[in-house]
């Protein structure tokens, strides 16, 4: 009697067919023609070290089929055109998915689009799936051999999903809606001087347009006019104008040179340069950080940045100095208690466990720093709150108006309030500025750890110890000389007339070693460039002042601590001062910002006449503060085209 066993095993060694060599070589062809036609492309395989004339990929495939029996090759044949034909998914709990089309670059952020398999599948056998509405977008990936599927999209799947060789990526943060507010007016317009020959404004140390302006291009878009305040970029850089000399806290150095972009106008360039005192006489500080911590600071370049930035400041600080932070995100809280600067450790142990969450409530924000800095406060020692925020103020005073009255009610106590601005997207521009101008503070924006150098280290001292008060500039022109003008920048900061004599009326101040500018651009009597018609029957202009004169300067400021303000005189008069690279420089940047605010007063003047002038006028720029302008200017020119 025979084993059963082996009954069956001589059955299926006589139904196995024995080792054909043409069949074999037949299954390989096959075998190779199948995977090569559901790649992603037919084009011909990367060369390789190893086979430099040969497709690397096939011919491993080759030895490995010829490695094994006729069994396995008859598997193996099988599972290849079997892994051709169907592909892999990943489903995600909770519902299908459906892959946007990979190749499709039109496809906005936030669409989906259909899928589509590159192969001779037919359509009722595409796989594909749906993804459910999430916050979170993937990024979505192809990866191919050939350039021109390499792309990448952001669609809003939420999780890991694979379709054959297409990856979906891990989610990224959802770009927020676009809500920013800018505080800026309609560029000033050319004024007649016989109608109105006074122009009177606040000065500005400001320096958020620039950066702003600068992260606008940085991420590879013109930044909108109403972004650029011209005076802000202009006054970006330091100016080494002539030191003051006198009693008062500062100098005026006024040049008068040709008009780059207007041959038939004159530039009446005023540089304003602060004292510097000698550090070592600085009275203590008394700092409050009041940090925005709610849920709109959730991003990289906001909570983030503003803790690595306030880092760099605490380096700048005394032993004699003290350090709080008040944090308000739905409700306001003190969460370090006032610190000496020299306990480094556990300010910073403070900065780096905030967390972002809940709604802005800026009024008690507000309400508890300036509590806290009154309670810290000390004779003869300063107070300062730094306010760092994106700006956006939605609980408790929202309005711009209520919150300048608020602020405006608190900085007669002696603590000024400076902004400190973080992120994009919701930045609250004008908020910022309201705040800033209204609590005697600066307002700057934060878009990169090298600003924060610049803000927080290099210019600390002016940033924190002003050295003169609500300062004021009026400029009467003469009419039998000028005919025309108009300030350059400076919309936000325009004074009534009247304004100039009335101390109680706030203006910009002034810190140690500051430098301002200020750029009128005037038009003689006579000139071709005029722009207005003569009246009919205009009264003739005066004439009984002297015939080099062509306006009147006037300053007014306050001591720290004083309400009575001082006066400084000045004339202007043609050819007046020294064309010096800080003048030309300053003219170069003037041009740029009007070329971003779509001016009209400029001629043929281009970016590239910016550019050149900028250039041959860098001078001495340790920081490289004037290249980097460079470089945007050339951005801008590009972006423009």
């Amino acid at each position: 009697m025979s084993d059963p066993f082996d009954d069956l095993m001589d059955a299926m060694t006589a139904a196995t067919p024995k080792p054909d060599a043409e069949t074999k070589a037949a299954h390989l062809r096959l075998a190779e023609e199948n995977f090569a036609r559901h790649q992603e492309t037919e084009d011909a395989a990367r060369l390789t070290l190893e086979h430099p004339e040969k497709p690397g990929l096939f011919q491993g495939v080759k030895q490995m089929l010829q490695s094994i029996s006729a069994k396995a090759v008859l598997t193996a044949t099988t599972g290849i055109a079997a892994i051709a034909l169907v592909g892999v998914i990943i489903l995600p709990q909770g519902g299908d998915m459906t892959l946007p089309a990979l190749t499709d670059t039109s496809a906005a952020p936030g669409e989906i689009a259909e899928a589509s398999v590159a192969s001779d599948v037919s359509d009722a056998e595409a796989l594909s799936y749906e993804a459910p509405v999430m916050d979170s977008p993937v990024i979505v990936e192809e990866f191919a051999a050939s350039p021109q599927f390499r792309t990448t999209l952001t669609a809003p799947a939420p999780t890991l999903g694979i379709i054959g060789d297409h990856i979906a990526v891990a989610p990224t943060l959802q770009p927020q809606s676009n809500t920013e507010e800018f505080a800026n007016a309609d560029a000033n317009p050319v004024q007649i001087t016989a109608d109105t020959p006074v122009s009177t404004f606040s000065i500005d140390v400001d320096t958020a347009s620039y950066s702003i302006m600068r992260s606008s291009l940085m991420n590879g878009r013109l930044p909108s006019p109403d972004q650029i305040r011209v005076e802000e970029l202009i006054n970006y850089f330091p100016y080494d104008y002539a030191a003051p000399t006198g009693d008062a806290p500062f100098s005026q150095t006024v040049t008068v040179t040709p008009t780059p972009w207007n041959e038939g106008t004159q530039l009446v360039h005023i540089g304003i340069q602060g004292e510097l005192p000698a550090i070592a006489e600085r009275p203590p500080l008394n700092l409050v950080f009041l940090i925005d911590t709610s849920g709109s600071m959730n991003q990289p370049n906001k909570l983030p940045l503003l803790a690595q930035s306030f880092r760099l400041m605490l380096s700048q600080l005394r032993p004699t100095d003290e350090v709080a932070i008040v944090t308000y995100a739905g409700s306001a809280g003190q969460v370090l208690a006032p610190t000496p600067a020299s306990e480094q450790d556990t300010i910073l142990n403070a900065l780096t466990s905030l967390h972002a969450g809940g709604s802005t409530a800026g009024q008690a924000g507000l309400q508890q720093a300036y509590a806290t800095a009154a309670a810290m406060a000390q004779d003869g020692e300063v107070s300062r709150v730094i306010l760092a925020t994106d700006g956006d103020f939605n609980v408790g005073i929202s309005d711009p108006d209520a919150l300048t009255d608020y602020i405006s009610a608190q900085r007669d106590s002696g603590t000024y309030l400076s902004v400190l601005g973080f992120g994009r997207g919701n930045l609250n521009d004008a908020t910022m500025q309201a705040l800033a101008q209204n609590g005697n503070g600066q307002a700057a924006y934060i878009d990169t750890l090298s600003e924060a150098q610049k803000v927080l280290v290099d210019q600390l001292t002016g940033a924190l110890f002003p050295i003169a008060n609500d300062v004021k500039i009026q400029v009467e022109f003469n009419p039998a000389q000028i005919a025309e003008y108009r300030l350059i920048g400076y919309e936000t900061r325009a004074l009534n007339r009247e304004d100039f004599n009335n101390d109680a009326v706030d203006a910009g101040e002034i810190g140690a070693g500051h430098s301002v500018t200020a750029i009128y651009e005037v038009t003689p009597v006579g000139s071709d460039a005029i722009l207005n018609d003569a009246l009919r029957y205009g009264a003739e202009p005066a004439t009984d002042t002297p015939s080099n004169e062509l306006g009147f300067l006037r300053l007014r400021y306050k001591t720290p601590g004083e309400d009575t303000s001082q006066l400084i005189e000045q004339p202007i008069t043609s050819g007046m001062g020294t064309v010096t690279d800080d003048v030309n420089f300053a003219t170069a940047i003037a041009g740029f910002g009007q070329l971003l605010r779509n001016g009209t007063y400029l001629g043929d003047w281009s970016y590239d006449n910016a550019i050149t002038m900028a250039t041959a006028a860098r001078g001495d720029d340790p920081f490289g503060y004037r290249a980097e302008s460079i470089t945007l200017m050339r951005l801008a020119d590009t972006l423009s085209q």
